[in-house]
């Protein structure tokens, strides 16, 4: 058995007319009040006439205004009895829920072993998002209490019956969605792993602890989604609840909400960590999770029908929800890296030609540049390319003489194969060149009209590979 321990209030959900499989709830940083606000979970206008706006927005951090317009207009809107807030969000189609994942796993392995189960995507940061595929025992948490049983086992993740071994094709989808979740939050100082930390590295047991996270768990069975027919369940803005952290934990994601395939996954599991540190959802005037356009769409909407998702600030025409995304995220603990590479040619990265280096863009203004000295005159091809699967990084690509002027760019046009497969993020630049120094620069861009065909540059991070070779 795969299992740890967590604590109380869950909420039930009831599929709805909206596009996303998440139901969260908004928690503060101190414990449930002991008072109740409402005899029983109720949808958000109806709940309007029952409250006093300033004491639940005061329970949810909210801005009392941002909450009166989320319970008047957001149709899944609910307040618990303890007035927080949560949202009843229906489940992904059925069309979308399962896709096949590239073939990396060589044999099947008891329990979670393996290189599967091994992935960090920045070790050692005091930030952590657990991708738990391996079960897990909850209890004493908001998911156990008003009714709730005590004790909830979440059994592992399984698509072949036999829970107790992970077959190839299953080690392949966690890889796979470990993939596009790291890449997702490739910008912030987090280790995204699938490999179960210490619970002290995801518990935050006063304000003077640093190292803390969430886990988001991938539950295929238990009787939370077949009670709510949702897609998943978490609390928002708790990633640095300081004393009760594990009250609101972990974060849920139900297969038989949204799927056992990889990208649905993956999207359920990015939204709802998206959640725990402090993001509300991204809509429109009629659509509560907007489902993007052309092939954006952004994380805190709906990302299964496009290629590429990104964190959102509301740059799409019709937006209801302009908050930072990276903001938000860093005033509830959660941080951008540091600057991995020079900006300029001053401070630029060596680069050997032949020898491949990486790097991550992590905000909207960073460029990394690097020199490469040309001894022999000839063509060379310099490539820049984005993560191989779910890539949220749209690269333009310079090549600059000695003096640092631009003697070569890159960007090709955006789009997507297939909902799974976005095209166009990666550059490349082949030119002869004459023995010398030369640089090269790397920097997001976005693409197309951000208010109906494409996105601008600040969702437009994340990893990247830049290599030079000779023709």
């Amino acid at each position: 058995m795969r299992s740890t321990t967590f604590r109380r209030t869950g909420a039930l959900v009831t599929a709805g007319a909206v596009a996303f499989a998440a139901l969260a709830v908004n928690a503060g940083a101190a414990p449930a009040p002991i008072d109740r606000v409402l005899d029983q979970p109720t949808q958000g206008r109806a709940a309007l006439g029952q409250i006093e706006l300033d004491d639940v927005a005061q329970r949810n951090r909210l801005p009392e205004a941002q909450l009166l317009k989320t319970l008047a207009s957001d149709k899944t809107a609910w307040l618990d009895t303890d007035g927080r807030l949560f949202f009843r969000e229906p489940t992904a189609p059925a069309a979308t829920r399962s896709e096949l994942s590239p073939r990396w796993a060589k044999k099947a392995v008891a329990a979670a072993e393996g290189p599967a189960f091994e992935l960090h995507s920045k070790p050692g940061a005091n930030r952590v998002i657990y991708l738990d595929f391996d079960g897990h025992t909850i209890t004493g948490t908001a998911w156990n209490t008003d009714g709730k049983p005590a004790t909830v086992n979440v059994t592992p993740y399984d698509t072949d019956g036999n829970p107790a071994v992970f077959g190839t094709a299953e080690q392949d989808v966690v890889r796979d969605v470990w993939t596009r979740v790291a890449e997702d939050y490739a910008p912030f100082d987090v280790d995204v792993t699938t490999q179960a930390p210490p619970q002290a590295a995801i518990d935050r047991t006063d304000a003077n602890d640093q190292q803390f996270g969430t886990r988001v768990l991938i539950d295929p069975d238990t009787w939370y989604e077949s009670g709510c027919g949702c897609g998943g369940v978490a609390y928002i803005g708790v990633y640095d609840t300081p004393g009760n952290h594990d009250y609101y934990q972990p974060a849920l994601v139900f297969t038989r909400g949204v799927g056992t395939g990889a990208k649905n996954l993956a999207e359920a599991a990015s939204h709802e960590a998206g959640h725990n540190i402090g993001l509300g959802h991204d809509g429109t005037a009629s659509q509560g999770y907007y489902e993007g356009h052309g092939a954006w769409a952004p994380i805190m909407g709906v990302g299964y029908y496009r290629g590429i998702s990104q964190w959102s600030k509301g740059e799409y025409s019709g937006a209801s929800n302009p908050e930072d995304d990276f903001a938000v995220a860093g005033s509830h603990g959660l941080p951008l890296r540091a600057d991995d590479h020079g900006n300029g040619t001053s401070t630029a990265t060596v680069l050997t030609i032949g020898t491949p280096i990486a790097g991550v863009s992590a905000t909207a203004d960073d460029v990394d540049v690097f020199r490469v000295e040309i001894g022999a005159a000839g063509n060379y091809t310099a490539n820049a390319t984005a993560a191989a699967i779910g890539g949220n990084l749209d690269i333009k690509l310079d090549l600059l003489n000695s003096a640092g002027t631009v003697v070569g760019t890159n960007n090709p046009a955006a789009g997507q194969t297939d909902a799974g497969t976005p095209t166009g993020l990666n550059a490349a630049i082949t030119q002869n060149l004459q023995p010398g120094t030369y640089y090269l620069r790397v920097a997001g861009t976005g693409y197309g009209d951000p208010l109906s065909t494409g996105y601008t540059t600040y969702g437009s991070r994340g990893g990247f590979t830049l290599t030079v070779s000779k023709a």
